[in-house]
C-alpha cells in the first residue's frame, strides 16, 4: 500500500514538474528529452495517464508503476549513454559540457525513483 501511495504522489507531482519546465524553464524530470520537445510533452502526457489509471484502478498501480519505471530507466540509460559517448558538433564547437547539471539531477531523481519502483513492483508482482 505504501508503494501505491508513493507512485500516486510521484505521478501527481508531474504537474509541479510541468510548471517548472514550461513556466520557469527548469527541466528536472525529463532533462534527457530537452532536445525533443514533442517527446518530452508526450512523456508528461504518459505520466498524467499513469496517474489517472492509478486513481481509476488502484489495483493496477503495481503493474503501471513497474512498466513505466522500466521504460524510464531504459530511456535514462540510453539517453545519458548516447549523450556522453556520442557528443554532437554543437558541444564540441562551443566547448560546452557533455552533461548539464539539470541532466545529472534528472538522472539521479528520476533514475532512483524509477529503479525503486521497478524493483518494488517486481517483488510485489512476484509475490502476488
Amino acid at each position: 500500500m505504501m508503494i501505491n501511495r508513493a507512485l500516486s504522489w510521484y505521478y501527481a507531482a508531474t504537474l509541479v514538474f510541468v510548471v517548472l519546465d514550461f513556466g520557469f524553464n527548469v527541466n528536472i524530470r525529463v532533462a534527457f528529452l530537452e532536445t525533443m520537445p514533442l517527446v518530452r510533452t508526450a512523456y508528461y502526457g504518459v505520466c498524467f495517464a499513469c496517474f489517472a489509471l492509478i486513481v481509476w484502478r488502484p489495483s493496477w498501480s503495481t503493474l503501471i508503476g513497474t512498466v513505466e519505471s522500466l521504460i524510464t530507466v531504459v530511456a535514462l540509460i540510453l539517453s545519458m549513454g548516447i549523450h556522453i559517448l556520442i557528443p554532437n558538433d554543437a558541444i564540441i564547437e562551443k566547448n560546452a559540457q557533455f552533461v548539464t547539471t539539470q541532466e545529472i539531477i534528472n538522472f539521479l531523481i528520476a533514475g532512483r525513483v524509477a529503479y525503486y519502483a521497478w524493483i518494488a513492483g517486481l517483488k510485489t508482482l512476484k509475490n502476488s
